[in-house]
């Protein structure tokens, strides 16, 4: 590797050693990192902010404004107490109910939107219930990521490689993943269960409390929250319409954002400060940072070395090119975005298919399968899980680098090894 090669990967491993270590705050190293890359000329200025995915800083700060105006229409804790009450506020079954739900929006919204949506209803809940938010917040963070991978829209590595390849369109993802995410999906919510059943507990008591609620007490604002409801239903028809209308995710969200505030606050200036400063500003900045760090990788060519290696190991066998990439875009998933690593290898797998290897659908649906479950590793593996990370973090719940990877690593790859099994007997038996 060229020296500027190798300065990029000991700033990148320098920075990513103290996010796990967790000595200093995970967004002021990000981009500390990030800054070392320009100041010691891998990047440019220009070139680092080129590198920032501002189609996913928009979707986030159009959504999170989207969320807090409905926030405001005490919706949330309307459906706190409508979904415990559902199931009779069993901390077990609203687990359970949470995680369905979290994963289903996921796989028809992207997951970032889901959280936002759904982890203020889990706050709420379990204040009620006096339970340990905790197992509910990783719970959702690992059903985020695994109902994302099950459509085209539901995480950003599927909208790529169904750019790229135009067979690969929302019913071909939603035939070929759906069943083997919902598996996942399944044995993951018994494995967290049955890791923190002794802490899934509460009184008689406070579950009587719950039953006697009236949920319908909390809407505050019944023409406020139909105007939101509205921008909601619309917004989340865009997405769907991605192909269609042609227009990013972050133009939606932002659109959406907007109107809302027109529709609701066009003068209220007091109002619009109040909304815009309950963005999750350090998750942006993190990712910001994040995008830059790994933009210098993808500069010297570290993660194009990177890629071409693991393809040349298969010499050409596509069941081994297929595993490669299945279990290398995990592992990297986990570690660093999976936008420019899956970037990356769409030109690559393309390639092979212009050499000769024919029906490549194996590899594409790989890719999908590590880049999208890979995220559940570590708490810098998905959009979602910083989000989720920053929200506990507002409301006294720290989730720590390794007490999350200690549970959520070794059910990523259970989940990655029930994808080879899929892989394998779907596409080469």
């Amino acid at each position: 590797m060229e020296p500027k090669a190798i300065l990029a990967v000991i700033i990148f491993l320098f920075t990513y050693a103290i996010i796990v270590s967790e000595k200093i705050q995970r967004t002021v190293i990000a981009l500390f990192g990030a800054l070392l890359m320009i100041i010691c000329g891998i990047l440019t200025q220009e070139g680092a902010i080129h590198h920032i995915d501002f189609n996913t800083i928009g979707l986030l700060a159009g959504m999170m404004i989207i969320v807090n105006i409905t926030a405001e229409t005490g919706l949330f804790n309307y459906l706190a107490v409508w979904s415990a009450k559902k199931v009779k506020a069993d901390p077990i079954k609203l687990l359970l109910a949470l995680s369905s739900l979290t994963a289903l929006c996921s796989a028809f919204l992207d997951n970032v939107t889901t959280v936002l949506l759904t982890v203020p209803v889990t706050f709420m809940i379990t204040a009620q219930l006096k339970l340990p938010v905790y197992p509910y917040l990783i719970a959702q963070i690992l059903s985020a990521n695994i109902g994302g991978t099950a459509t085209l829209i539901g995480d950003p590595p599927n909208i790529m490689i169904g750019s790229a390849v135009k067979s690969m369109d929302f019913m071909a993802f939603l035939k070929e993943l759906s069943v083997v995410c919902t598996i996942i999906f399944i044995i993951t919510m018994g494995l967290i269960i049955f890791i923190y059943r002794k802490q899934l507990h509460t009184s008689p008591e406070l579950r009587e409390k719950i039953m006697q609620l009236d949920e319908n007490i909390h809407i505050k604002s019944t023409r406020l929250l139909k105007r939101c409801l509205i921008v909601l239903f619309c917004t989340v028809f865009a997405f769907a319409l991605h192909s269609v209308i042609h227009l990013e995710s972050a133009t939606i969200a932002l659109m959406g954002a907007c109107c809302l505030m027109l529709m609701s606050m066009a003068r209220r200036e007091r109002t619009i400060a109040h909304i815009l400063s309950r963005i999750e500003w350090l998750a942006i900045f993190f990712f910001a940072g994040l995008f830059i760090l790994v933009s210098g990788l993808v500069e010297t060519g570290v993660i194009n070395l990177l890629a071409q290696k693991v393809i040349h190991l298969t010499a050409g066998n596509r069941l081994s090119t297929s595993m490669i990439i299945l279990w290398v875009s995990s592992i990297a998933s986990a570690f660093v975005d999976n936008i420019p690593f899956v970037a990356t290898m769409i030109p690559l797998i393309k390639d092979l298919g212009a050499m000769g290897m024919t029906h490549l659908d194996p590899l594409w649906w790989s890719l999908s399968l590590g880049a999208c479950l890979g995220g559940n590793g570590t708490i810098v593996g998905a959009s979602a899980n910083v989000v989720v990370v920053s929200m506990a973090a507002k409301h006294g719940c720290k989730i720590s680098f390794l007490e999350f990877m200690k549970v959520a690593f070794p059910l990523m790859l259970l989940s990655i090894a029930i994808s080879t099994a899929y892989i394998y007997f779907r596409f080469f038996m």
